[in-house]
Order: structure tokens, then C-alpha cells, then sequence
């Protein structure tokens, strides 16, 4: 398949994020300075029955559920060429049918195979692929020959001793060869949680067996985080999450931060502007809060007790 120019070669990356990475985070990370978005896990088979409708409102193209009407994907036009939509898939022919429902608003696809929450793994999907490296193959190979974007996959260390890193990169030669165009690490494995550290040393030894580009995810809470890490693991592209989640600023670099409070005031505009739905945009402030409270002193019971954008605001 012919697919678009995009690189993954030294990048910023807003990571996938449920609930969180919705609409206004993507466009907020994209003006403090990430080069690339991707939207938060969708499962194949919520994409397929979804309904394309373009909101000349907005200037979006939404994706709305066709059983409860609910929004599936809202996407912006200015970050059509930059945003990576991720699936959660277990299905070879159920991926290519949720790609291709979207592949025309898009930059690329990416499936989700690190993700250990419950719900994912239950259905044999996420962190449940690692341990199916055939199925895993199936739906990539499937994916690269039949959908004309770039396709990626979002991993975990696989070894869960974290003694040596061979079982990770054999699993990512494996992955490399189905033709995908980057892959994304995630420096810990299915059995750690947040609150285990990250553990940097993955990232050389598989960036380093790799033609195609890596992607280190983890333990980037601050801009200065960044830089660290691209300096200690000789990895150019980075991928960040709760940092991004925190205060979306990081993505300004070093020394440029905003304040959080500043950042929430923002990201309620443009939530508002993007007529986002309300308990999907107060989930986000709510994990924003934490910065808000350090520098402010102010109670979380200041969103959690509101009802709509406008007591927000």
C-alpha cells in the first residue's frame, strides 16, 4: 500500500491516553509543541459501527456511535496530518475494518499491545498480544498490506524479570519485520503499576537492534525528563504521558513550562470551543488538579462538584 510521509524520527509524541486524550489535549499538546498526537485506545469494533459525520461547526469530523449516539472520535482538521489513531484489536480482518473507517481523517494507526488494564486483556487485547506474537503478527502484516497509512504498535518490556532485554527485542525484530514504520516502547511490564519505576535501560539495547525508529514511553514527568532521557538511551523520539497529563505545557521544553492553573484555564476554552462532553472534560481537569493544588492551595471539590462546563468556568 502507498502510504504518507509521515516520520517518527526525532519526535515529541503526546501518548495515548483513555479519556484523557481526547480532542482539546491533542490540540493544546500540539500548539505547546508536540510534533505528533494519538487518540486514546478504540476498541475495532466501536470504530466499525461508529457513524462518519462532518460537523462544519467545529471544523471537525466526528465519529459517533451508532447504538447510543455517543461520541466515539472527534477530529480537528488542523491535526488531521499529526494525528495517530490507536485501536484495540485482537481480530486480523476487524483491524483493517476499523483503520480503514478512519484512515481518511488520519496520519496513521497504531494498535495497542501494552495496555494491562482488565478490560483489555480480558477481550485479548493490549498487554494479552504480548504473549500471542503470531496473532500480534497477523493483525500488523494484515494491517500494513490493506491500509494506506503507516502503521505502529505500542509495547511493553516483555521480560518480567527485567533481568535481560532479549525477549523484548526478539519480539520486536518479529514486529519490525511485518513492515510497521515505528514502534513504541513502554519501559515497564504488564505486572508492574504507575507507581513502579520505570526502567530507562530497555531502551538502548532494542533501539539499537532496530532499523526502523523507536519510541521510549515512560517516567517523563517534566520537560527536563526529556532531555535526560534522549541523552542517557541515544533514543531521538519520546513519548509522553502523565506528564502530558499533568500540565500539557511540557511540551514547550525546558524552562518554558506554564503554570497548571494557567494550562486548566486554557484547556477549559478550548473544551468549551470544541463542545466536548462534559464528563469527559472534568475526568481530565480532575487529573490535572494535582499541579493546581501544589501551586494554589485550591480543593478539588472546585470541579468535582460542578455540572456542566459553565459552573467550570
Amino acid at each position: 500500500m502507498t502510504h504518507s510521509a509521515i516520520s517518527y524520527e526525532n519526535k515529541l509524541i503526546l501518548a495515548p491516553m483513555v479519556r484523557v486524550g481526547s480532542t482539546p489535549m491533542r490540540l493544546m499538546s500540539l500548539k505547546y509543541g508536540a510534533d505528533l498526537v494519538y487518540s486514546p485506545e478504540i476498541v475495532d469494533k466501536r470504530l466499525i459501527r461508529a457513524t462518519r459525520i462532518v460537523n462544519e461547526l467545529l471544523g471537525t469530523v466526528d465519529f459517533v456511535d451508532s447504538i447510543d449516539r455517543s461520541l466515539t472520535l472527534r477530529i480537528h482538521h488542523s491535526e488531521k496530518d499529526r494525528l495517530v489513531v490507536q485501536m484495540g484489536t485482537a481480530n486480523p480482518e476487524l483491524a483493517v475494518q476499523a483503520a480503514l473507517k478512519v484512515a481518511g481523517d488520519c496520519a496513521a494507526i497504531d494498535v495497542n499491545c501494552g495496555c494491562p488494564k482488565r478490560f483489555s486483556v480480558i477481550s485479548n487485547m493490549g498487554a494479552a498480544l504480548l504473549t500471542q506474537p503470531e496473532l500480534l503478527c497477523s493483525i500488523l502484516t494484515n494491517l500494513v498490506q490493506n491500509v494506506p497509512l503507516p502503521i505502529t504498535c505500542k509495547i511493553r518490556w516483555v521480560h518480567m524479570m527485567l533481568r535481560t532485554p532479549e525477549e523484548t527485542i526478539e519480539l520486536a525484530k518479529r514486529l519490525e519485520a511485518t513492515g510497521i514504520k515505528a514502534l513504541a516502547l513502554h519501559c515497564r511490564t504488564k505486572k508492574m503499576t504507575e507507581k513502579d519505576k520505570g526502567q530507562w535501560s530497555i531502551f538502548k539495547p532494542v533501539r539499537e537492534a532496530l532499523s526502523i525508529p523507536l519510541i521510549a514511553n515512560g517516567d517523563c514527568f517534566k520537560a527536563d525528563d526529556v532531555d535526560k532521557l534522549k541523552r542517557l538511551t541515544g533514543v531521538s523520539s519520546v513519548m509522553v504521558a502523565r506528564g502530558a497529563q499533568k500540565n500539557i505545557s511540557i511540551f514547550r521544553g525546558p524552562g518554558n513550562q506554564l503554570d497548571p492553573w494557567d494550562v486548566m484555564v486554557d484547556y477549559c476554552k478550548t473544551a468549551i470551543e470544541l463542545d466536548m462532553p462534559f464528563h469527559n472534560a472534568k475526568y481530565t481537569l480532575l487529573t490535572m488538579w494535582s499541579n493546581v493544588r501544589k501551586s494554589r492551595g485550591e480543593s478539588p471539590q472546585r470541579i468535582s462538584r460542578t455540572r456542566s462546563m459553565r459552573q467550570v468556568w
